[in-house]
């Protein structure tokens, strides 16, 4: 095996290993589905879907980007890679839904990797049961279909 391949597993595996679940991100760390409705026209987070394909092809947050689920070390690689060139001050919002609350194992570790690669303004969708009830049903805006290709870093 090549060391630059063998170093990122490492460094995926420790990444996942350290990962935060949703349950013991703090307040500060968070942010509720009124809230980021009101932030989407004026402060324009880059909002990242962490979630599974299905759930996004159905219905997502308008303007996001969908990345996938991060147990799967390629979408770590890929979210590793979607954020390379962007300032560390870059306002995230990353966001699953596809459970309840304390049982996602997709936000702790986005957000773990992003604040370890020094992102600071980084937010998580708090979402208590699931996408659908959480949102969709509050009337929340969507947009539905198939992911679009994700914006050159350099526009972001």
């Amino acid at each position: 095996m090549k060391k630059p391949v063998l170093a990122l597993i490492v460094l995926l595996v420790a990444t996942l290993a350290q990962a935060q679940s949703a349950t013991t991100l703090t307040p500060k760390q968070t942010i509720e589905p009124a809230d980021l409705v009101k932030l989407l026209t004026t402060a324009r987070p880059l909002v990242l879907n962490v979630g599974p394909r299905t759930l996004y092809t159905q219905a997502h947050i308008p303007g996001a980007e969908y990345i996938g689920m991060t147990t799967d070390p390629e979408v770590v690689k890929a979210l590793r890679t979607r954020v390379r060139q962007l300032a560390k001050t870059r306002f995230i919002v990353l966001y699953c839904g596809c459970c309840p609350w304390d049982k996602c194992p997709n936000v702790g570790p986005a957000y773990s990797l992003l604040r370890g690669l020094g992102f600071a303004n980084i937010k998580v969708l708090h979402i208590a049961q699931n996408f659908g009830e959480d949102w969709v049903s509050k009337g929340l805006p969507v947009q539905k279909g198939e992911p679009a290709p994700p914006a050159p870093a350099s526009a972001q």
